[in-house]
């Protein structure tokens, strides 16, 4: 029995968001209908609401005021600019769940990371406290306020139980000079979500009202990196590795103890690597349910074999 595998390489792309706008101090709200934005490999939604001109999920901005407060300025970053010195941002609004995606998961297009930054009017909102919600640590800076966002995989590549918490600003320590509200960019490693293609963004506050959050739910997001896997050519390889059980439900063995393994998918992605265990045995509990291929290298060369997960 055989099976072709396809060659893969992999490359990078930053999504910056510069192509977007065409003219400076300008915005992208949605008005257009266009429902979102997609730039390099990435996909973020907007929806937009014409009888009251509001928005949530994302906007386009390249909005340099850093000065004016309130609400006036949503599509402001405390920065002023993206990174390093370009032009053009993402501002989320989300007033419950908001996503990004990427738009070629079936290459791959895995999030490698993203730069993050608090917008002008939260973070104006924060320092000097507004009429809809407070200074951050109170009149004499001892409350332990706090804005954080939760950053989870939400893609369909694994199972999704893990998230990531950002702090916007942090008034919690018992030393006032460990206070902050973020106001640089700031660098999101995503690397422990290893092949996640969707990220849901929630936010929190310690400044909670009878209508939910006070402190306003706007952030800015700037180069977004995805490892993109690139197919190439394919090359006829024996599946002379005996797999059992087969199908599996926790594991699967191979009897070649503590030998380097990879488990990809029928399109090559790779879900997964490491060393079997003392036994010759590979853990698939955190697999979904489908069809796999695993590759063994062993002293006389490789060996592969495939699997269905139940």
């Amino acid at each position: 029995m055989s099976l072709l595998w396809t060659a893969l390489i992999t490359a990078q792309t930053t999504s910056d968001f510069e192509s977007l706008l065409s003219s400076p101090e300008s915005f992208l709200n949605g008005s257009d209908g266009s429902g979102g934005w997609e730039d390099g490999n990435i996909f973020i939604n907007n929806s937009y609401n014409a009888a009251y001109d509001s928005w949530t999920g994302w906007a386009i901005s390249n909005i340099t005021d850093t000065l004016t407060a309130g609400y006036t300025n949503q599509y402001s970053c405390i920065a002023g600019e993206g990174v390093n010195g370009s032009e053009s941002y993402a501002v989320a609004f989300t007033t419950g769940e908001t996503l990004m995606s990427t738009v070629n998961e079936g290459q791959g297009g895995v999030m490698e990371g993203f730069y993050i930054n608090n917008s002008t009017y939260a973070f104006l909102s924060m320092r000097d406290g507004d009429s809809f919600s407070k200074k951050f640590g109170g009149e004499d800076g001892t409350d332990p306020d706090f804005f954080y966002l939760t950053i989870k995989e939400h893609g369909s590549r694994n199972i999704l139980n893990d998230s990531i918490n950002i702090f916007l600003a942090d008034y919690r320590s018992d030393n006032p000079s460990d206070d902050y509200i973020l106001n640089e960019w700031t660098f999101v490693d995503l690397s422990r979500f290893e092949n996640v293609d969707t990220l849901s963004f929630v936010m929190h506050s310690s400044d909670v009202g009878m209508f939910g959050i006070n402190t306003p739910q706007y952030f800015c997001i700037d180069d977004v990196t995805t490892t993109d896997v690139v197919l190439t050519s394919t090359t006829d390889i024996s599946l002379s590795l005996a797999l059992h059980p087969n199908p599996a439900l926790s594991y699967i063995s191979v009897a070649h103890p503590d030998t380097a393994y990879e488990l990809r998918s029928m399109t090559g992605v790779k879900v997964a690597e490491g060393l079997t265990d003392n036994q010759g045995q590979i853990s698939v509990t955190g697999l979904a349910s489908g069809y796999y291929v695993v590759r063994l290298r062993l002293e006389e060369g490789f060996s592969t074999g495939s699997f269905y997960k139940q």
